[in-house]
């Protein structure tokens, strides 16, 4: 049974600065009674309804306060016409500010979420108490990448042809994607490849889960917001996420983590392990049999959670480096 402390899943949205509005909806303990406030960041093609799912017993246990807000253009936010890293760092540290998280809040940032999380640790670190990285992207146009890792990659070379197409060949792009789903559709609706068979189990409980559909795609202001969404994520940034010091010098805890699946066939488990051992003040967690959906893992959720904000590790998720 779900605590009557619980907050309840209610959307809601502000005015930003610049006038966009932006909305958000809150999970968890209510605020004010919280020992700890979470924005959790979610990733392409997405919105504030795809919950991460740790246990709410848990969360009302620990005192967990989430909010989720639909990134500019998702859901009910507006679109931003000049997004840019700078501006996603922006858009969160204005929601923290109306609801009033305090001086330092977490974040969690899911898949392509990740690029705002890192320009959060650029431009917000004073703001912040921990952060956890969830599957996150690794963009192949770092400066300081070494091509003793991204060699054998061919995800790099589609993700270069799909940032030349997206930025010089917008309407093909769109043709093509429609194109592409629309196949899919009449092929019975089969799922993308890039998704594992425990990915997709772990769908069937995921609220708020839609793939991605022509009819979707065929309006232009969605194209438009995914297509600037996956520019800022794989085009040159004006800083090298390789290259940050600690943010938290003072903290010898290491509270930014970074999870990873084993299996994700979005990410290249090379890379991240890459990142992990070039900043070592990031704490690296393994998901063995975990795909790219781990936000849909209860007991992953759980150990990120409890990893986070305790401080507690689960050997279960020990990266096995040698292998």
């Amino acid at each position: 049974m779900v605590s009557a402390e619980t907050k309840p899943n209610i959307s809601s949205n502000f005015k930003l600065i610049d006038g966009r509005n932006l909305c958000y909806k809150e999970r968890g303990v209510p605020k004010e009674k919280s020992n700890y406030r979470i924005i959790f960041i979610h990733g392409f093609d997405s919105s504030k309804e795809r919950d991460f799912l740790a246990p709410q017993e848990l969360m009302n246990s620990m005192g967990v306060y989430i909010v989720q807000f639909d990134r500019a253009g998702y859901g009910g936010s507006d679109p931003n016409p000049k997004r840019s890293l700078r501006s996603e760092a922006s858009d969160i540290e204005e929601l923290a500010n109306h609801l009033e998280l305090g001086s330092k809040f977490h974040i969690i940032g899911f898949s392509m979420g990740s690029y705002p999380t890192w320009s959060c640790i650029k431009h917000l670190s004073h703001r912040l108490a921990g952060v956890a990285f969830v599957v996150p992207i690794v963009n192949y146009q770092w400066p300081s990448l070494p091509e003793s890792v991204l060699k054998d990659d061919e995800r790099k070379k589609w993700y270069k042809r799909m940032t030349l197409v997206a930025r010089y060949a917008p309407k093909l792009l769109h043709w093509w994607m429609i194109r592409k789903t629309s196949q899919s559709s009449s092929n019975g609706g089969a799922k993308p490849r890039y998704f594992t068979d425990k990915d997709l189990e772990l769908l069937k409980n995921a609220p708020g889960f839609q793939f991605l559909t022509a009819d979707k795609l065929k309006s232009r202001s969605v194209f438009n917001n995914l297509r600037s969404d996956f520019l800022v994520a794989f085009s040159k940034w004006d800083f090298d996420p390789l290259e940050l010091s600690n943010p938290f010098p003072e903290n010898d805890k290491r509270p930014v983590h970074l999870w990873h699946g084993c299996e994700d066939r979005f990410i290249n488990l090379k890379l991240q392990r890459h990142v992990s051992e070039r900043l070592p003040w990031i704490q690296y967690h393994e998901v063995h049999d975990g795909g790219h959906l781990l936000i849909y893992d209860t007991a992953v959720c759980e150990a990120i959670l409890k990893s986070l904000l305790l401080g507690e590790d689960t050997p279960l998720y020990t990266p096995q480096l040698d292998s």
